[in-house]
């Protein structure tokens, strides 16, 4: 029985990292050994960028609540609190978005929220 060369998977594995590569300069993206290293490298940073992408997203939604909040009077863990009492369950997201497109409505939540903290 003939012998069979196992040359086929890893041309096939090569191929497919090297399409990862594209784009990368020099070696990086024409050398196996480098550019399996620095696709390694790169998935491994996209993993952990779509993590702090949500802390930053986060963050932004805190620092425009917080600046809606103060304009109505309130600091924003005041404000947090007051819902949180009012039974009031909206997302960071939803009154970051009220609060730049809907002033008057994120007005409204805010003295509910006063109303239930005093």
């Amino acid at each position: 029985m003939a012998r069979i060369k196992g040359g086929l998977n890893a041309k096939k594995k090569h191929n497919r990292v090297l399409k990862m590569a594209k784009g990368y300069r020099g070696a990086r993206s024409k050398q196996y050994r480098i550019a399996k290293q620095s696709v390694m490298r790169a998935l491994t940073s996209s993993y952990a960028g779509r993590k702090e992408r949500k802390r930053q997203f986060r963050q932004l939604w805190i620092a425009r609540i917080n600046a809606a909040a103060r304009i109505n009077g309130l600091s924003y863990s005041k404000l947090m609190h007051g819902l949180k009492l009012a039974n009031v369950d909206l997302n960071r997201k939803v009154l970051s978005d009220m609060a730049i497109n809907d002033a008057e409505g994120f007005a409204k939540l805010a003295e509910l929220a006063k109303s239930k903290i005093a």
